[in-house]
């Protein structure tokens, strides 16, 4: 019992001791090494949040592994249509990383092909806008089509906006109409089944019909 009593007197006396030393110090940490002051700090998050659509019409890499999301479908049409080069200029004119025509431009507002081949942010704003005028002319076709089989390849509506991109939208609906028979090709010989099978089955939802979509 005497033991015991001992035990935590000296207890008692050892944290009276440490608490002293403590408080009694005049010592101060110098915080000064572990300040940010005149550091440039580069913050991974913007001070204001953007938009989904902003986000998708950004020029950004998202990710290697984009699978079958609309990121995925609209680079895997860059990648076919010029590698994804933004200054790409084919033979036959076509424009950008999206290979746009002129015409084209024009009726989602773009008149400037100069300034639309070196604004990269204004060729993605394009390419949705395109897509969206696509989807609305062919609102009736993807309702009708999609599910069915036409040439041995299941019918998308992802398969057939990359097809409109590809041919415009009046060839994807005589194609679609004709079940297969009335296959436009463009100068290289890429036909609209070509597109209809290689951009099968990508997410496309983010795509609102929009009959007056203009990228400006």
């Amino acid at each position: 019992m005497v033991k015991n009593i001992a035990s935590y007197f000296t207890l008692g006396l050892t944290i009276c001791f440490l608490l002293y030393v403590s408080f009694s110090s005049n010592e101060t940490v110098d915080l000064s090494k572990y300040s940010t002051k005149g550091l440039d700090l580069d913050y991974t998050v913007g001070s204001e949040d953007a938009g989904d659509r902003d986000l998708i019409a950004s020029n950004e890499v998202f990710s290697p592994y984009l699978g079958k999301s609309f990121v995925g479908f609209k680079e895997a049409v860059a990648f076919k249509e010029s590698r994804g080069d933004y200054a790409c200029v084919n033979t036959f004119g076509y424009l950008g990383k999206y290979q746009f025509g002129k015409e084209t431009l024009k009726l989602i507002g773009i008149n400037n092909p100069n300034e639309f081949l070196n604004d990269p942010k204004l060729q993605e704003k394009a390419f949705i806008a395109n897509a969206e005028r696509n989807k609305w002319i062919l609102r009736r076709d993807i309702r009708n089509f999609v599910g069915k089989r036409i040439n041995g390849v299941i019918v998308t509506e992802s398969g057939i906006l990359a097809a409109a991109h590809l041919a415009g939208p009046g060839s994807v609906k005589k194609y679609l109409r004709s079940y297969g028979l009335d296959n436009f090709a463009d100068g290289f010989g890429t036909t609209v089944y070509t597109y209809m099978k290689r951009f099968s089955g990508y997410d496309t939802s983010f795509i609102k019909p929009n009959k007056k979509a203009k990228a400006i």
